[in-house]
């Protein structure tokens, strides 16, 4: 498994280029535990359905209980790939996400770890300064199933002295 370059404390404040970022491999960006009051909570906002903000009505649900909103398994995905490298890289943002897939419930309780794999890059042919990576997001509950797969394209700038130079 590859990973993104070490840094030393002196380079902790480098910032990472599509150069950096399309050889980086696989990654784990971390893991988190779902709680019932953080699944009641983001599904209450974004996802109101009765089987993810009322425990009792989720009882008699296809779920047999509480589950997270998959949507709240992808924002927590992107708040840890945030944290991990995005918030240290030369982002330009993302046009989009594909295939995702729900697999699994998340149930309270449940700590999934989430793990990064890019499976392709080029560099832009339109814009000499940009590169694109392409990666497939996967989610793990501490059983090892696995829970939630998505699949998108980061857009990242070129480490300057490179960013004329073929991909």
């Amino acid at each position: 498994m590859n990973a993104l370059p070490p840094r030393s404390p002196e380079m902790a404040n480098e910032i990472l280029y599509w150069e950096d970022m399309r050889d980086a491999g696989a990654l784990e960006i971390g893991s988190h535990t779902f709680t019932a009051e953080d699944i009641i909570a983001f599904a209450r906002q974004f996802d109101p359905q009765p089987f993810h903000v009322d425990p009792e009505a989720a009882k008699e649900s296809f779920f047999g209980g509480l589950v997270a909103s998959g949507w709240h398994t992808c924002a927590v995905a992107m708040r840890l790939m945030v944290d991990k490298y995005v918030n240290r890289s030369a982002s330009l943002g993302s046009p989009g996400l594909d295939n995702i897939r729900w697999l699994l419930p998340v149930r309270a309780g449940d700590t999934i770890t989430y793990r990064r794999v890019i499976t392709s890059a080029r560099a832009s042919e339109s814009k000499p300064g940009i590169g694109l990576v392409q990666s497939r997001w996967e989610a793990v509950n501490q059983r090892g199933d696995l829970v939630m797969t998505m699949e998108g394209w980061g857009m990242f700038r070129r480490r300057p002295a490179q960013a004329s130079a073929p991909g």
